[in-house]
């Protein structure tokens, strides 16, 4: 009996073992593939972002916190952080209550429509961001269309202050991170089942209350997706902001900018930039509290 089981164990250990060997080698195999990415993540991502944290604690040549210091204490930051935060706020509804009608639109209209719909939404990425916001200047300028057209049919008497303040950045960053709202929300309705409408409208729901009722709650990881993604972009804008703002609104990556072309201070910079990481870092876990994080970046 005793042979028999040592026997049985050790044919059973020989019919598992090929399978483990086999599972380490696909692991191995898998290692050896996934690292040249790791490795161009380690060289592009971590090493610069060490490098800005080591630089952040560093003044005169010795450690110090006299970066984070300012930050904390002077004013020109809490302002700075402030309106950046603010802007960041009003673009993110803004896109939102542009968007969701956008991309619902596209959702329950046929095919062809949708992907017109789609179309003129991603047409605005294959110019760069550069030219869009020069494109902004021209028209919000006091001789620009947009102030002709207010004009011309009395809405106003004079040219309005459109560019060189928070308003014209406003504008300009809501057309241009407007289709990081309607992709993520496009995305989520598109997988709403279709039956679930229809069954609350033959219970007798009007449109409205249906909407409201069904569609609306299930679109909800597409709404944390888009504003999420629309947030946190618009928390590091600085071509539109730093042409559009003309130089007066000031935002968080403006300041960045300035401390190092101004003042060659990269410590101050580090700064900045590893506070502007850290509150990113925990929208991210906030949000991911909310909603999964793979439905946010990919409103799966």
């Amino acid at each position: 009996m005793k042979a028999t089981a040592i026997h049985d164990r050790y044919a059973a250990g020989s019919a598992i073992d090929p399978s483990l060997r086999h599972r380490r080698r696909e692991h191995v195999l898998m290692l050896l593939l996934m690292s040249p990415a790791v490795l161009v993540v380690f060289a592009l991502l971590l090493v610069p972002l060490s490098w800005l944290i080591v630089q952040s604690v560093y003044a005169d040549g010795a450690f110090s916190l006299e970066h984070y210091q300012r930050i904390f204490t002077e004013g020109i930051y809490w302002n700075t952080f402030y309106l950046t935060f603010r802007i960041s706020v009003i673009v993110t509804l803004l896109a939102l209550l542009m968007g969701y009608p956008i991309a619902y639109a596209a959702s329950i209209l046929p095919k062809r429509w949708a992907m017109l719909i789609l179309a003129l939404v991603i047409l605005p990425f294959w110019t760069s961001v550069l030219v869009r916001a020069y494109a902004w200047l021209i028209l919000l300028q006091r001789s620009g269309v947009v102030n002709q057209t207010l004009m011309a049919s009395g809405i106003t008497d004079e040219p309005l202050a459109l560019m060189h303040n928070e308003l014209g950045t406003i504008i300009a960053t809501v057309h241009i991170l407007l289709p990081f709202m309607v992709l993520p929300l496009y995305a989520t309705m598109q997988k709403i089942p279709q039956d679930l409408v229809q069954a609350g409208s033959s219970l007798g729901g009007s449109p409205l209350h249906v909407f409201m009722r069904v569609f609306f709650p299930l679109s909800l990881s597409g709404v944390m997706a888009g504003m999420t993604l629309v947030f946190v972009l618009c928390l590091g804008f600085y071509i539109t902001p730093e042409l559009v703002g003309g130089g007066r609104t000031v935002m968080a990556s403006m300041l960045v900018s300035r401390n190092i072309q101004l003042y060659s201070d990269w410590g101050a910079a580090s700064a900045v930039s590893v506070v502007l990481l850290i509150c990113v870092l925990i929208i991210f876990y906030v949000v991911s509290r909310l909603v999964p994080l793979e439905k946010i970046l990919g409103a799966k």
